[in-house]
Order: structure tokens, then sequence, then C-alpha cells
């Protein structure tokens, strides 16, 4: 079966989990020639490793904590905030509380 991508003017929740975190998981929302949006849940203690992306990109954290390693800095991203990572630059996301970030990549 084929994984569903909202299409043109669908209505997506991405309200936080509250409670419902530890059962979540993480979902591709959209993908087309030139944007792709996901929404990672990532688990307290998760570390995403280090990898870079062809496009630029943004990460909002809708709800947890996430320590978001950028080139050589670490910034922490809590929820409510948004970051932008330029294009092929290399990052780590950690989560020090259950998260889920909304990431949006320009293809």
């Amino acid at each position: 079966m084929a994984l569903h991508h909202a299409t043109q003017g669908e209505v997506i929740d991405v309200r936080p989990y509250g409670a419902r975190i530890d059962g979540a998981q993480s979902i591709a929302l959209f993908k087309s020639a030139d944007l792709e949006v996901m929404r990672l849940v990532l688990p307290t203690g998760y570390r995403m490793p280090t990898h870079k992306v062809v496009g630029e990109i943004t990460l909002q954290c809708l709800e947890g904590v996430v320590e978001v390693e950028v080139a050589s800095d670490t910034h922490t991203l809590p929820a409510g905030h948004l970051m932008y990572v330029a294009r092929g630059v290399t990052h780590a996301l950690t989560a020090t509380a259950s998260a889920s970030v909304l990431v949006t990549v320009a293809l």
C-alpha cells in the first residue's frame, strides 16, 4: 500500500501529541518535486546521526526539546521555535525530551 501524502487543499493536523507522543510515529506529510514536509517523532534520548540534506530545511519543534548540532555548534530548539539549516550543511538532532518536529525540505 502506498504512503498517503497530502493533496492540494487537504488540512493536516500537526497539533502536539501531548500524552500520546510515546505511541506516535514519524510520518511523511507531503512531497512534491520542490518540497517535502515530514513530522519526526523523537523519544527522549534518541539521536538522529549527523547527516546533510540536498535542499534547504526548516526544523520547527512542535513539542518537547531537541538539541540540534549544526556544523560545529549546538543549539537548543524548544517547543514553538523554528530553525533554518542551509543546503548541504551537516546537522544532527538529539531529543532531550520526547519531541515532535515539523521538517520542511526545499528540494
